[in-house]
């Protein structure tokens, strides 16, 4: 196997280093309104870092609040598909998840939706758990760090052709899978 210097360091040759922008969609979450009684307690799933703060599985289908159809429709927050990968941009940065259904976010997250022809999300999931300090790194703000969404967008990983990338997730996923038994 030959390798190749690139700006994320020495990779495969067949590998190439892509934008996260470019092997999938970057997606804010929202907060319905909280004093409106009728945007909460629904059946969507909502979830926040803190959710994450003791988390430790990969797949996620609940947090500790939930909101109504009226509460997605009159928030910023989005819908999002089963299999999006969850990424906590602020307070704290970098606490990850997959969807294991439909369910929304609040703002402290930049989630990604991967294309299914460039990238695998478990792959994704492992790739951005291992680029967390880099990535705080290059966080902004005087209160509170935070990663914008240009940010996540525009920031570079190195990305195997996919069937690679499926064994690499297979791997991980596995070693994971043992050691949450």
């Amino acid at each position: 196997m030959s390798f190749k210097k690139t700006e994320v360091g020495r990779i495969p040759d067949v590998w190439d280093v892509k934008m996260i922008q470019e092997i999938g969609e970057v997606i804010s979450g929202g907060t319905p309104k909280t004093k409106e009684n009728s945007y909460w307690d629904g059946n969507i799933s909502w979830i926040t870092p803190k959710d994450l703060s003791s988390f430790t599985e990969r797949y996620i289908d609940r947090g500790e609040r939930s909101i109504t159809e009226e509460g997605l429709k009159n928030s910023s927050t989005k819908l999002l598909p089963k299999g999006t990968v969850l990424f906590s941009s602020r307070a704290p940065i970098g606490y990850l998840a997959i969807a294991k259904k439909e369910l929304c976010t609040n703002q402290g997250f930049k989630n990604i939706v991967c294309n299914k022809n460039y990238s695998n999300n478990e792959f994704l999931y492992y790739m951005l758990k291992a680029k967390k300090n880099k990535i705080e790194s290059i966080a902004g703000g005087s209160t509170f760090k935070e990663v914008s969404g240009k940010v996540v967008k525009e920031f570079k990983i190195p990305v195997p052709p996919l069937p690679e990338q499926k064994a690499i997730a297979h791997i991980l996923s596995t070693l994971d899978e043992k050691i949450e038994v």
